[in-house]
């Protein structure tokens, strides 16, 4: 939010000599993210002055309107004599007073100004919009003085267009929607400066009259709680915004539309309240406010046609919606040129609502930011008397003595907090009194008395076996204090971030990584030895997943937990594996021109628990008990950290050294072997032999196991799942789960042997159904205890070796602790592996 200090010094009693920098560091004391303090003075240097057109030329021959203009700039240029200038804008007239910037100024962002010769005329300085000085983003005209303005040509334009002010930019967190206006802001200034703060909102206003201002039924008093018009009628339509409020509402962001309009953004940004202006000509019957029907249409301010659900909130009329409720009006009753009767609307929203209906349209209003955060609900009244007085005094016409106040807002719900409790959590000591008055400050009405058994004796001491506690009642405008702990917050932030004390906390000895910590470190760590890159996905998908991955009907990760509140409504879901997303992932870095990709993640996935009912209420208060947390985590989704991969491309580049390799599943069966060993699972444990489990090609998908559990899958991606996907042939992935894994067991010391080893390599001939995996474990059975290692290095089919038939061939790396293995030992060892694996596979020697 941007606001003016001199509309600031309107509810406090700044010092005039306040610097900038003191400011900056009152409000980040307050823990108010400020995003800048600009002095406009500084912005604009040279001769910036008050112009009035004389006359105008319309230069024809060019692909835009040109105009040569002679302006009476008095004698700031030195000659008296109408400066000549070239402007490109049309929304002025001979007579009319402009803000000019005579050649050698230079606008915000260095641009100098000089006299040339541009579309065959000399111009001598130039005409300037809002945006061109750094006011606003306004540049689709220039800016043209109000009639009113005293200013006379050649004086200094600086203090007509509010160049003479300090605007501070603040970035409001969610929890502060109070301070989103000059009101909320002014308040927290006046806590940290220790200033006199004068409360708009405090101002009177008259109430509810029997009689009406406008009929109006409000059918759902959760999402609407206060609904509060008026109305005023026999304004001039012709009225123009004056000069002070435009010019306010241009350092605030804000475009002028209109003398009502302007008004109710002008007291949104002054109290925090938002309005909206109907034209009482233009609405038919009563007003109703009411939830939308599924399907029903409103089309918006921004001419947009929006399809409502039944969580939105309408004002309709006997035309049916008029306005989409605390986001944006509907065109057909908005305030036009013409209007001369005009109803205000000053109403009180359910957050929530306001909140999801804004990220369903896409719709970020200024109102709908303010209403999500909070806005205070004994505003209405307030804000329609300021607006009523500004449109009578400036456009004239009669304001109705009937008010209309529906007023369904509950009283606020007093909170206890124990007085010692701010210097509890924090460290500091706070007196009961320094609590006391802090949170007074704050605007909330406290009581102190004793909590023991349900008595309160009093605020006379505190007897023995009691506890001291005050009872607090927040203010209307602080929705965000709703328990203790927030009560503690204030009182910390209001007496200094500062004092608090700055105590890191004493590590336990012995204590470190777990030893799951240990292996995802280690897993993360091989995968990106071997080339892949982490990324991370958002675990948000779409319901339309399953079906792009192929996933049976009775697959059962097809079950998903729906978000409450998604960030998107297109992927609503927590994801059930990690492929969809890192797929994503990959298909997004190839359309960016990427062809060879090998990625990994490690993440969370989500099962739901069906039939475990609704969480327990918890609140802040204190440590839920262990029944309490047991019963909330029995509740939350079962999370399994998996680790997936995909590969596409070639994982070897082509080059001067030869030709490249292409990613494949062996690729990806590969890497789920790395996991393992990256676990620290002995190569005896696992297992890798064929499957058929979406989303994988069912003649190329492995499952890897650990003592016989299968803990996840690996190979080629089935070709319709590619195609679904739009991504390249014979891409590949793997995915495990690495909570399946069991505790890596206490692995020995090796033997390490410095006699030399034996190499032999046999070509065994089994039948292309046996894995290979398992002929490698029967020739580790049968070797015996000389067999140091074993390693696939061939896989050969031909028709020599007859149909259905393969050959694997093996290296085997024979050695003896404590001698040279002679031909003979080797040569026995070798036939040993042979035979159990043609004892137990049926295995013949290649070629024997």
């Amino acid at each position: 939010m941007r606001v003016s200090v001199s509309w600031l010094r309107e509810y406090l009693d700044l010092p005039a000599d306040l610097p900038a920098a003191d400011l900056e560091q009152a409000l980040v004391d307050l823990g108010i993210e400020v995003e800048s303090i600009v002095d406009l003075r500084s912005t604009v240097t040279g001769a910036l002055v008050v112009g009035e057109v004389l006359d105008i030329e319309e230069l024809t021959g060019f692909k835009k309107p040109i105009r040569f203009c002679r302006v009476d700039v008095g004698a700031a240029n030195g000659t008296g004599e109408p400066q000549e200038i070239v402007c490109g804008a049309r929304n002025f007239a001979p007579g009319d007073r402009v803000v000019v910037i005579l050649p050698g100024g230079v606008l915000p962002g260095g641009f100098a100004i000089g006299a040339r010769k541009t579309y065959g005329r000399n111009s001598h300085g130039m005409i300037c919009s809002a945006k061109e000085l750094g006011l606003g983003d306004d540049h689709s005209g220039i800016i043209v003085l109000p009639e009113d303005t005293p200013a006379k040509p050649g004086d200094d334009a600086r203090p007509v267009v509010g160049l003479d002010d300090v605007v501070v930019e603040v970035e409001i967190t969610p929890d502060r929607g109070y301070a989103l206006s000059v009101r909320g802001i002014a308040r927290e200034l006046a806590h940290a400066l220790g200033v006199p703060f004068r409360d708009p909102g405090l101002a009177p206003a008259p109430g509810a009259t029997a009689e009406p201002a406008y009929p109006v039924e409000v059918r759902d008093t959760v999402g609407c709680d206060r609904f509060a018009a008026r109305m005023v009628r026999g304004i001039d339509p012709t009225a123009q915004t004056p000069g002070w409020m435009r010019q306010r509402l241009t350092v605030a962001g804000v475009r002028s539309i209109s003398l009502p309009v302007d008004i109710t953004n002008y007291v949104m940004l002054e109290l925090g309240q938002p309005m909206h202006a109907f034209d009482a000509a233009r609405i038919t019957g009563t007003l109703v406010v009411r939830r939308a029907a599924a399907g029903e249409k409103v089309t918006t301010l921004d001419g947009v046609a929006r399809t409502l659900t039944t969580e939105d909130m309408v004002i309709c009329d006997d035309t049916g919606p008029v306005s989409l409720a605390a986001v944006m009006g509907g065109e057909t009753s908005e305030v036009v040129a013409s209007t001369t009767d005009v109803l205000f609307e000053a109403a009180h929203w359910d957050p929530v609502m306001v909140g999801r209906t804004a990220r369903r349209h896409k719709l970020f209003s200024e109102a709908a930011k303010r209403w999500e955060r909070g806005v205070d609900p004994a505003l209405p009244l307030v804000a329609i008397e300021r607006a009523v007085g500004l449109l009578t005094a400036h456009a004239g016409g009669t304001a109705g003595a009937e008010i209309l106040d529906l007023d369904h807002v509950r009283p606020r719900t007093p909170v206890t907090l124990p007085v010692d409790l701010p210097g509890r959590r924090v460290g500091v000591a706070y007196s009961p009194e320094r609590v006391v008055s802090l949170l007074e400050q704050v605007g909330c009405h406290v009581t102190r008395g004793v909590d023991r058994l349900g008595e309160d004796p009093g605020t006379a001491g505190v007897p023995a076996g009691g506890a001291d506690v005050l009872t607090v009642v927040p203010p209307s405008w602080r929705p965000d204090l709703t328990d203790p702990a927030d009560l503690v917050e204030e009182v910390v932030r209001l007496d200094g971030y500062d004092r608090v004390p700055s105590v890191l906390p004493t590590a336990p000895p012995g204590r470190g990584l777990t030893w799951q910590q240990r292996r995802r470190r280690a897993v993360a760590r091989s995968l990106a030895e071997r080339g892949y890159v982490e990324v991370l996905a958002h675990p948000f998908v779409a319901g339309s997943l399953a079906d792009l991955l192929g996933l049976p009907a009775d697959d059962p990760r097809r079950a998903a937990v729906r978000v409450a509140n998604p960030l998107s409504e297109e992927e609503p879901l927590l994801r059930t594996t990690l492929l969809g997303p890192l797929l994503g992932i990959l298909r997004r870095n190839l359309g960016r021109g990427h062809r060879d990709l090998a990625l990994y993640e490690i993440g969370a996935v989500f099962h739901p628990r069906p039939g475990v009912g609704a969480p327990p209420a918890m609140g802040v208060d204190r440590r839920p008990t262990d029944a309490e947390f047991a019963a909330a985590d029995a509740v939350v989704p079962d999370q399994p950290r998996h680790v997936a991969v995909v590969l596409t491309g070639d994982v070897e580049p082509a080059g001067w050294w030869g030709a490249g390799r292409p990613a494949g599943w062996a690729d990806a069966v590969e890497a789920g072997r790395a996991v393992l060993a990256a676990a620290d699972l002995p190569a005896d444990r696992v297992e890798v032999r064929a499957a058929e489990h979406a989303p994988w090609h069912p003649g190329r998908c492995a499952e890897l196991l650990v003592d016989g559990v299968v803990v996840g899958h690996a190979g080629e991606l089935h070709p319709a799942v590619l195609a679904a996907l739009e991504l390249p042939k014979r891409t590949s992935a793997m995915e495990l789960d690495l909570d399946a894994l069991p505790a890596a067991p206490v692995a020995p010391a090796p033997t390490i042997s410095g006699f030399p080893p034996a190499l032999i390599d046999v070509a065994l001939v089994v039948d292309e159904r046996v894995p290979a995996a398992q002929v490698q474990q029967a020739l580790v059975e049968g070797a015996g205890e000389l067999l140091e290692g074993v390693r696939l290095f061939d896989v050969y089919a031909s028709e020599q070796l007859g149909a259905g038939r393969r050959s694997l061939a093996y290296k085997l790396t024979f050695r003896a602790p404590d001698r040279t293995l002679t031909v003979e030992e080797a040569v026995a060892a070798r036939d040993a592996a042979v035979a159990r694996a043609a004892e137990r596979f049926g295995a013949t020697l290649r070629g024997a």
